[in-house]
């Protein structure tokens, strides 16, 4: 009976688990560039009372064991990586990975993340940067001392501009870099839409958008987030259920105690 009661509190932790993965997905569902998280859950080791196969008498063995389990532990937060929506804005630096890659900027520490928010901005020194003012690596310089009045990103992640008053052929201001994984799943999440390497996710492995494994490039188009709506607000329903199922096995294994105590009274 006591063992019910820790089994099932497992469980009512598990849920609270899932309900605030699943609450962090819908708080997202319009960030650009975020990923939908899914919790994973494993069982807890059992207490073994007859292994599977034991020997019964000379010539038989138990076909089956007896074993009880003690509960479920959440086990990771696995990262799902498909691809988003992407929506058209009017802004020329706004910039959607179609396919595999990440944008790669760089902190004021020195160290590097990786996103696939592809809202950028010019600072006052004429660089790329997020939303945050993070320099894109590479750095792209758009005004290099001039006023550039027309930027133009092509798919390869070449990046043009036209000077102001000029009818000239556009001048290259830089070409954008991706980054791909062996493991995406094995990236931390940072927060600001940017991911940092892991052990598990292995190093970021440079690319054109275009060549082979990597994505490319669309200008004037932002990513959506990848969370689907439905899709969440199922889970959250079945967290809720499974969350008062496990509560009610805790009141039935409070009554069996209640019910032993009446006995030895």
């Amino acid at each position: 009976m006591l063992r019910a009661l820790y089994t099932s509190a497992t469980g009512m932790k598990a849920q609270e688990l899932m309900i605030d993965n699943t609450a962090n997905n819908l708080a997202n569902v319009n960030t650009t560039g975020f990923r939908r998280s899914r919790m994973d859950f494993a069982d807890l080791v059992y207490t073994t009372y007859q292994q599977p196969g034991t020997i019964v008498s000379n010539t038989q063995v138990s076909p089956t064991g007896l074993q009880i389990g003690n509960g479920v532990r959440a086990v990771a937060t696995n990262k799902h990586f498909a691809q988003g929506a992407v929506e058209q804005t009017s802004n020329p630096l706004d910039m959607a990975i179609e396919g595999d890659g990440f944008f790669q900027v760089r902190l004021p520490s020195g160290e590097f993340r990786y996103s696939r928010a592809g809202n950028f901005r010019i600072d006052s020194t004429g660089q790329l940067t997020n939303g945050d003012g993070f320099l894109l690596e590479p750095p792209i310089t758009i005004t290099q001392g001039v006023d550039i009045t027309k930027i133009t990103i092509s798919r390869d992640g070449r990046v043009q501009g036209i000077r102001s008053g000029s009818d000239a052929t556009p001048e290259d201001l830089g070409q954008i870099q991706l980054y791909t994984f062996l493991n995406p799943a094995g990236l931390s999440s940072e927060g600001s839409n940017l991911f940092s390497a892991t052990a598990a996710s292995g190093v970021g492995i440079p690319g054109n958008p275009g060549d082979p494994g990597f994505g490319t490039i669309r200008q004037n188009f932002l990513e959506n987030s990848n969370v689907e709506v439905v899709t969440e607000l199922i889970a959250l329903i079945s967290a809720q259920r499974a969350y008062e199922i496990n509560s009610r096995a805790i009141r039935a294994g409070d009554e069996m105690l209640s019910t032993s105590v009446q006995i030895l009274r």
